[in-house]
């Protein structure tokens, strides 16, 4: 076991260096290893995170007692700590697990690569592997969906989204339209169209945008009148940061029209509830429409690594970057595409049919928003709203002051604001300390709880969540508090 004055005692030597010369090249700094990873305990990991990754995010997994854990193992729809208790995840790390943690398919695809000594960075030659993996996609995408570029992140897949669509559309219709409550990335292209003061903070960014109200064709029928330099619709399918939020089914037929009429493109930012998510591969597919571009990424790398991709048609691509002069403008980035991750997709969608995980989305999916729908008849004073679709579902908590005796209720909704996303926090903090589950939530409305559990969950860990759920409510709102006061001090 690595521990602090081991640690301590090796910086102090690198300060004791030889007096003769290294000719060979610069002294090795104490660095650790991976054998000193695995075996570092909890609090030298918090000594490192905090002075090193992020001391203000600390806070706030203090708070929720996320803190008191470190995984050891992961497999399937558990995580395993330190003292060996599993945890059910309904989290699903936003949806990036559709296969569960470390599905033996993809693990073996993996050490099949890595044994034979394939390649991975293919920039000079052409890749069979990045080839093979478009190849699917186009094979999985409807309508004239085929040409791909390959990526590291849902942001580098929208990014490259957004920029296809205004090469196609040229510079005299390069306004973009987007949903209020959207999150589409965080580098600073998307992050104009993502929706938060928050992540947008004081950064310059790209001002040629039009917000209007997420799934309102009025508004943004009215907007594309209005002004003529709109030429990009983009949305998500379904709000994830928003509060899990779905627009009708009707909204997406009369976008397509809409866009058709006006010559506008339309992006379906798919990142989150693709991939089957939502008991369809896309989650527009509900609606039996096809956009113009759209981005996948979260699940596409299998669990097991970074992989996003955008995907239009041969017409936009071929408009945007078809010919010789203009074809590596937007070309693959160094990692793009890389061996192993397209092996790890390839083997991800195969799986994701072989295993009928899409189907078992739609049907498991169901059963929980029954199961959800039943305690929120049980609990109507706690909880307000339960929605979503396959496995990509939001439970909405009430505000605080509507959980207290009406006598008091309106002294405190004066601060529900000011509360908002507080009694999420302790129900969820209260499901992984007591209860062995952990859940997820949601940027803008934080009274949501977002469970996106891996595709692989049966009906048997939707009733342990459930119940756990269940167990934690009808302790009642004044009890939940108090036990998340007490371990706090604790």
């Amino acid at each position: 076991m690595l521990d602090t004055p081991t640690i301590a005692k090796a910086e102090e030597a690198t300060r004791v260096t030889s007096k003769t010369p290294n000719l060979a090249g610069p002294d090795k700094p104490v660095l650790l290893s991976v054998d000193d990873a695995k075996s570092m305990s909890l609090e030298k990991t918090t000594d490192l995170f905090k002075a090193h990754l992020n001391p203000g995010q600390y806070h706030f997994m203090k708070l929720l007692g996320f803190h008191k854990v470190k995984i050891e193992t992961a497999e399937g729809m558990y995580y395993t700590d330190q003292d060996g208790r599993k945890i059910l995840d309904f989290f699903g790390g936003f949806g990036s697990l559709a296969f569960g943690h470390n599905h033996p398919r993809i693990l073996a695809a993996r050490k099949k690569f890595q044994d034979e000594n394939r390649h991975e960075i293919a920039m000079a030659f052409l890749s069979q592997y990045a080839s093979t993996l478009a190849y699917d996609l186009a094979a999985i995408s409807p309508g004239e969906l085929n040409m791909v570029f390959l990526g590291s992140s849902g942001s580098e897949a929208m990014e490259a989204a957004i920029k296809v669509a205004e090469q196609a559309q040229g510079p005299q219709r390069s306004k973009v339209l987007y949903a209020e409550n959207s999150f589409h990335g965080k580098t600073k292209g998307v992050l104009s169209l993502t929706d938060s003061p928050l992540y947008r903070s004081e950064f310059k960014l790209v001002n040629d945008t039009v917000k209007v109200p997420f799934g309102d064709i009025d508004a943004i029928r009215t907007a594309l009148e209005n002004d003529p330099a709109i030429g990009i619709v983009c949305l998500e399918t379904i709000q994830g940061g928003g509060g899990i939020i779905q627009a009708p089914v009707e909204f997406w037929q009369q976008l397509r029209e809409l866009c058709d009429e006006k010559g506008v493109l339309w992006i379906a930012d798919e990142v989150q509830c693709g991939l089957g998510r939502s008991g369809r591969f896309y989650a527009f597919e509900h609606a039996g429409v096809v956009p113009d571009v759209t981005a996948l990424a979260k699940s596409l790398g299998g669990g097991k690594c970074a992989m996003a991709a955008m995907i239009t048609t041969t017409e936009i691509y071929m408009k945007a970057y078809g010919k010789p002069a203009n074809a590596m403008i937007h070309a693959a980035a160094t990692f793009g595409g890389i061996g192993e991750a397209c092996v790890t997709s390839i083997e991800g969608l195969n799986v994701l049919y072989d295993e009928d995980l899409i189907g078992n989305a739609a049907r498991t999916g169901d059963y929980m928003l029954q199961q959800l729908n039943a305690l929120k008849e049980k609990y109507p004073k706690i909880i307000k709203d339960v929605r979503g679709q396959g496995l990509m579902i939001g439970l909405e908590l009430q505000d605080f002051s509507q959980t207290l005796p009406f006598a008091v209720r309106t002294a405190v909704s004066v601060l529900d604001s000011k509360l908002k996303g507080s009694l999420s926090g302790f129900i969820g903090a209260a499901l992984l300390r007591d209860h062995d589950v952990l859940v997820a939530f949601t940027e803008y409305n934080r009274n949501v709880l977002r469970l996106e559990p891996p595709l692989i969950a049966s009906r048997e860990h939707v009733d342990q969540f459930v119940d756990a759920l269940d167990s934690v409510l009808d302790e009642g709102v004044v009890k939940i508090v108090t036990k998340f006061l007490k371990s706090q001090v604790g």
